[in-house]
């Protein structure tokens, strides 16, 4: 099966549109290049200087990696040899778009080949990883989501399978604890002491609701209020307070679809 998914999607990244792409490192800060000597999993890499490298924006499925009791999650080995194909033993050059460093000493940074090729745009196009941004690296994130689009259009690679589908808000409860996609209509809107509440239910004590801290707020131009009856797409981790739960931390996890 890995072989066969491999070789399809090589096929996709020579017959693809990936070589015309839309350069993205105009907005992005250029660093040192390094030689790729060790690919972790499907987004996290090594260089031979020693550089730990976290593709930043992008979260491909996980592997274990020594953590007890944790199950790979499908595709996981699929997209960690996509990233050997795409990088294994070339030269990078990482660029910055926002926070450097990750608290564990890594470099967050977005990956491109001596050519051009944008290591994350390809393994959005071809389904190997999702849009996974945060409020501290906010670069280029609108031509990742159109990259994640373009494979989700396909069903290309993870979108092909059922534990990576864009979920109702009636289908959160049941994913908690989990990175998801989720896509609804609002049904009301509130304002907490500076805090914006979504609500996708007619109990907010028990439905799908989007929190957005106050500062959160501040990052957003559009009146959240008005979001009421308009249909969104956010995506994040899954928790449960009263019922499920995503804390939108900046604006560009929650896009309006009408």
């Amino acid at each position: 099966m890995i072989r066969i998914l491999t070789a399809l999607c090589l096929c996709l990244l020579l017959s693809g549109p990936a070589w015309g792409q839309v350069d993205v490192r105009a907005d992005l800060r250029a660093g040192a290049p390094g030689k790729v000597v060790t690919v972790t999993d499907g987004d996290t890499l090594t260089f031979a200087d020693g550089r730990e490298v976290r593709l930043v924006g992008i979260q491909a499925p996980k592997l274990p990696l020594g953590r007890a009791n944790f199950k790979a999650w499908p595709m996981a080995t699929e997209a960690k040899a996509m990233l050997e194909h795409l990088t294994l033993g070339r030269e990078l050059i990482p660029y910055v778009g926002g926070v450097a460093l990750d608290r564990h000493g890594r470099h967050l940074v977005h990956l491109f080949t001596k050519d051009g090729l944008w290591v994350q745009g390809e393994m959005l196009r071809l389904g190997f990883a999702r849009v996974y941004t945060f409020a501290d690296n906010r670069a280029v994130i609108p031509q990742m989501l159109a990259k994640e689009a373009e494979a989700r259009r396909k069903n290309a690679g993870m979108w092909a399978l059922g534990e990576y589908q864009i979920l109702t808000p009636e289908e959160a409860a049941d994913h908690v604890d989990g990175y998801h996609v989720v896509e609804g209509t609002v049904v009301s809107a509130a304002k907490v002491k500076g805090r914006v509440y979504l609500n996708f239910g007619a109990d907010w004590r028990t439905d799908f609701t989007l929190a957005l801290s106050s500062d959160a707020v501040k990052l957003f131009t559009k009146d959240l209020l008005t979001l009421e009856t308009k249909r969104v797409r956010a995506r994040g981790w899954i928790d449960r307070y009263n019922g499920p739960m995503i804390d939108i931390t900046h604006p560009e996890q929650l896009e309006i679809l009408q």
